[in-house]
């Protein structure tokens, strides 16, 4: 269900940057707000407290961000708090960004290798995707992870590439216990 909401209003709001064209705007003001909402998860919790006054809360988000953002998104986050879901006002946000990221042909991929990568291996790996893909940049993250042994993994989207040592000694020691002898 909390995909279908985020999937609806940040299409909407994605509709809407399209239409005006102020996608590079409103994805800034988007990862701001995100921005502020991570440093403050007090602010978070008043606004997604029951007890709170919705009256209340419409007002702590037009204090906060009324002249700050964009009309576009202050009416998405009053009317996000007037249905009662702003406890998934984040993951609407995230949703928009990846649907700008998508618009604009950029991927977004997480690196785990077993090692830390230099920068010529970095630039391999970006090239190898943009070769294998049909983004024109990427956005990667990359991280270590000592169990992997060799090879690495990476994620894109839903999708995953394994070439981990790891994986392959898995793999082995599966196909040796099935051969009967």
């Amino acid at each position: 269900m909390a995909k279908l909401v985020s999937k609806t209003y940040g299409d909407a709001l994605f509709e809407v940057a399209v239409e005006d064209g102020s996608i590079d705007s409103l994805k800034q003001e988007v990862e701001l707000v995100l921005n502020i909402f991570s440093e403050n998860e007090d602010y978070i919790k008043v606004l997604n407290h029951p007890k709170i006054p919705m009256e209340e809360k419409i007002s702590l988000i037009k204090e906060a961000f009324e002249g700050k953002v964009s009309d576009d998104l202050l009416g998405l986050m009053l009317t996000v708090v007037e249905k009662g879901r702003f406890s998934e006002i984040e993951e609407i946000l995230e949703y928009f960004l990846t649907e700008v990221r998508e618009y604009k042909k950029i991927g977004a991929a997480t690196v785990t290798s077993a090692i830390e990568l230099s920068g010529e291996e970095k630039g391999k790996v970006e090239k190898r995707l943009l070769e294998t893909t049909g983004y024109e940049s990427f956005l990667l993250d990359y991280q270590v992870d000592k169990s992997l042994i060799g090879g690495m993994v990476i994620k894109i989207g839903d999708r995953v590439v394994d070439s981990s040592i790891r994986t392959k000694l898995n793999s082995m020691a599966r196909e040796l216990a099935n051969i009967q002898i």
